[in-house]
Formats: C-alpha cells, structure tokens, sequence
C-alpha cells in the first residue's frame, strides 16, 4: 500500500486568470466563469424581465457577448460587475424590444420599508431549525408569495431589490452594474422595499378576511343537516 501523500485538488483560478484563460480561448475557462456567476446574473435577468426563459436565453446572451469582448475587459471594474452590466444591458435591450411591440411605456411607482421577518423570507439562505414537511410547505408558500410580489414591482425598483437585498450586492457595485448614481441606488431599494412591504400587507389584510371563511357549501350542509335531525322521530 503506498504512502505517498494525496494531491489536493487544484485551486480554482482567480478572476486575473480566468480573464486570460477567456482571452486564449479557453472552453474550460468559460464552464468555470459560468458557474461561478450563474447565481446572480441569473436573479437580475430574472428580475428585470420576470420570466424564467426568457432570463435564461438573455443570460445565455450575454455570456456569448463577454466571452467575445473578453478582451475588452478593463479591470478597473470587478469581472461581475462587468459581467452584472453585460446582462443588464442585454436585459434592457429585450425590454425595450418588448416594449415597442407593445407600445408599452414603462411605469415607475413609488413608497418605505421592508420588515425584518420579510427580509429572512426573501433570503433563501436563511436557516430554519427542524425543518419540517410543514415548514417547508410554509416556506415554498412564501417563496412563491414572494417573487409574485417582487415580479409586480417596477423594473427599476425590482432589478436594485433583487441586486441589494438578495444577491447582497454593495451600493457601489450595484450602481456601477446599473450605470446609475449611488443616491439612485438607495432610494430605489427604500422604495422598493417600502413596496414590497405594502403589497405583503395588503395581501395578508385580504387572507385574514377569508380565515375560517363560511362559504355557501359548508351554510348549506349545516342547514340541511340540522332540518334533517329536527325531522326525525324523536327516540
């Protein structure tokens, strides 16, 4: 039996090495750039254009567009954040295509904060001690509550939601992936959130009214049960 010790793994590249990998053409390097930025570019497609495919097919896009312009790349900017641009653009682009078949004139809405129990839900990596069958009913019931309600908002507000709150991107990275000023970025995410929060309100307003709700069917098998004993023979 030999004892000779076992090799580690090889490190990952760093983004340097991945650049220049990309830039000799590099099949490898491109898997490797895609799996370690597939999360978040793919949350922002999805953000801004509300869709699964059609966030797949731009994502797709815009992977082809960096692998071209690789050699473009500057790194004056971190390889995401010039990655986050490149899908943002290429997002931008579909909606605005989208939106002249349509004739369709984006609206921007306004509003203030999103409580903190919101906040874990949103957060799909927040921990749950013995999750349950129950709980995890609970938690995809609230997931799916959730991005119907982030998919209602403003593409502006919904794109700096997604950007800050989920992918925890900082103020700086995500203005610079928007191409829009700081003091844009924080007040898109307050409002959004502030939305958010609403809409939540507004939907749990609506299911408490329908708690233990006494639908026709449930009066008339009550009535009809109660008229059937009053008509029996007493014993």
């Amino acid at each position: 039996m030999s004892n000779a010790p076992l090799r580690a793994a090889p490190e990952p590249p760093d983004d340097a090495g991945l650049v220049e990998r990309l830039r000799a053409s590099d099949g490898g390097a491109l898997e490797t750039l895609m799996r370690r930025h597939n999360r978040r570019l793919y949350r922002v497609a999805r953000a801004m254009l509300r869709n699964n495919a059609d966030a797949e097919d731009a994502l797709q896009e815009a992977y082809l567009s960096a692998y071209r312009s690789i050699h473009e790349f500057r790194s004056q900017a971190s390889l995401a954040t010039w990655l986050t641009r490149i899908v943002v653009n290429e997002c931008t682009s579909r909606l605005r295509r989208q939106a002249r078949r349509d004739n369709i004139v984006p609206i921007v809405a306004a509003a203030a904060q999103l409580p903190e129990e919101v906040d874990a839900m949103v957060d799909e990596r927040s921990h749950i001690d013995a999750e349950t069958p129950d709980r995890a009913l609970l938690r995809s019931e609230m997931r799916e509550l959730l991005e119907r309600k982030i998919d209602a908002l403003p593409e502006d507000f919904r794109t700096v939601l997604v950007m800050r709150s989920i992918e925890e991107l900082s103020v700086e990275e995500t203005a610079a992936s928007l191409g829009v000023p700081e003091a844009t970025v924080r007040t898109r995410h307050f409002r959004a959130r502030s939305m958010l929060r609403e809409s939540i309100a507004q939907e749990l307003d609506t299911a408490e009214r329908d708690v233990f709700a006494f639908d026709g069917e449930r009066c008339d098998r009550i009535v009809a049960e109660l008229l059937r004993r009053r008509e029996s023979p007493l014993p």
